[in-house]
């Protein structure tokens, strides 16, 4: 497996600072595939001051210009799909075509909406005897995580760049081959020198330098709520804006008069696709008590179409999860499940592969808002369904817990859903199945964080205002 042995600072790889290493590991096969520098403080230091260089000039490119440039790496990105889906498949463990068409596709998608965005944004606007400016934020210090190597970065990236702002990216530790097919793309697209650079390393070495770097203006973070409390903190002590997707523990709610067997098929996908790695993931299924039993023996079904097996493989629909730490820690959540009570109807603790980080699909029913599988974010691939007295019980349970990132309604109309979406605590909610939108603000409510991705919302967390009286 290819890797480069340095940072992508400045327009060129360079040698770290540091002498550690992070070795990547193949979740399937526990095999050892490659290594990369853990950056150090002074790896940082120097990407943060590129950036800085690099800044006065970008900021002033036209906006034509930068959607241009916006433009020619989506098209690399596109160009080299494949390959980057074969990266993702061996380092986190996601099956092929999921990773073609989700970790590849919706970044590819992104990409081109802020094409289309840089172009087309209203930068400054008239208000009475005012201009207002849009200006850019300055210098970001992005860090994401491994669940969606590829989405995260360009999630940051395209909109950033859009808004006429340079980067330093620190990739989760565990994805960062990804991160280094994107920084390549970056540099074939010819986005100039200091604009983006890469450094790859620890959350509490590189993140915490990075988060904590006086060069840098705004911290833009996804990844755990704790992680997220603590860079809030550094970032606050600095009057540092900070940009925060966060944890989640979403409710699936199916209302009656819904139709239940569709509700509950997608449902069941929903947490089940990316090994249950997704932190906006329906991991609580809701439904009427009249027709719990019903939904537990459907639920109990649907699972049997996620076979687990080699990623690389055409029948595989669930993969491993992406180390050894999060294979004890999702086991050790199911096995608490059984613990306190709830009923396991498909799955279980024990895993169905000799090698490889893999989790049994698990269903649980006589799940009650109390446990610690309905509270907590367990980040595999684990349901709790859960019974309800009516629409105002449900409306509780869905909002019990610290969470608020996504959600979904599911009712014989579409008037009904929304009226109860409107009352969930969450920054988004599909109504009836509805699909995933690029162009739609992604964010949480309450301890799922702080700001907003994609789209124009996405764009504007990355300006400031200023305004000029006439």
């Amino acid at each position: 497996m290819k890797a480069h042995d340095g940072m992508y600072i400045d327009g060129a790889w360079r040698p770290s600072a540091g002498r550690d290493r992070i070795e990547v590991v193949n979740p399937a096969d526990e095999q050892v595939i490659a290594g990369v520098p853990a950056g150090a403080a002074e790896d940082v230091d120097a990407a943060v001051r590129a950036a800085r260089k690099a800044f006065p000039a970008w900021a002033a490119t036209p906006p034509v210009e930068r959607a241009a440039l916006i433009g020619a790496l989506r098209d690399v990105l596109l160009a080299r799909k494949g390959e980057i889906a074969e990266t993702i498949t061996d380092e986190l463990g996601s099956p092929l075509g999921f990773a073609t068409a989700v970790h590849v596709g919706a970044p590819i998608a992104v990409a081109s909406s802020y094409a289309e965005l840089a172009s087309s944004y209203a930068f400054e606007e008239r208000i009475g005897n005012s201009t207002v400016l849009l200006e850019p934020v300055g210098v970001v210090g992005a860090i994401t995580p491994w669940n969606y190597p590829l989405h995260q970065i360009v999630a940051k990236v395209a909109p950033a760049l859009a808004a006429g702002c340079t980067l330093v990216l620190k990739p989760a530790e565990g994805t960062p081959l990804t991160a280094q097919l994107f920084a390549e793309a970056v540099h074939e697209a010819g986005i100039p020198a200091g604009v983006f650079n890469l450094v790859t390393g620890t959350g509490p070495v590189a993140g915490q330098a990075l988060a904590a770097h006086e060069g840098v203006d705004l911290v833009s973070f996804t990844g755990s709520t704790a992680v997220g409390k603590q860079i809030g903190a550094t970032a606050g002590a600095a009057v540092k804006r900070v940009a925060l997707e966060l944890g989640g523990k979403s409710a699936n709610v199916i209302l009656p008069g819904a139709d239940l067997a569709k509700a509950v098929a997608v449902g069941v996908g929903h947490v089940m696709n990316n090994s249950g790695q997704s932190c906006n993931a329906l991991t609580r299924m809701l439904v009427h008590r009249d027709q719990y039993e019903e939904a537990v023996s459907l639920a109990a079904a649907a699972v049997a179409d996620y076979p687990t097996g080699d990623p690389r493989e055409a029948g595989t629909r669930v993969g491993p999860v992406v180390n050894a730490k999060q294979h004890e820690r999702v086991r050790g959540y199911i096995a608490r499940g059984v613990e306190e009570g709830a009923r396991l109807v498909a799955g279980g603790p024990d895993a169905p592969h000799a090698q490889g980080y893999f989790v049994a699909p698990t269903v649980f029913a006589d799940v009650t808002p109390d446990m610690t599988i309905a509270q907590e974010e367990i980040f595999g691939p684990v349901l709790s369904i859960l019974p309800y007295e009516d629409e105002e019980d449900a409306l509780r349970i869905a909002n019990g817990t610290v969470y608020g990132l996504g959600g979904a309604v599911w009712a014989e109309d579409e008037a009904t859903a929304v009226a109860f979406a409107r009352r969930m605590d969450t920054g988004q909610v599909d109504i009836n199945g509805g699909r995933f939108n690029v162009l739609a603000p992604f964010g949480g409510y309450k301890q799922s964080g702080v700001g907003r991705e994609l789209g124009p919302h996405g764009l504007a967390e990355y300006l400031q205002t200023k305004s000029l009286q006439f």
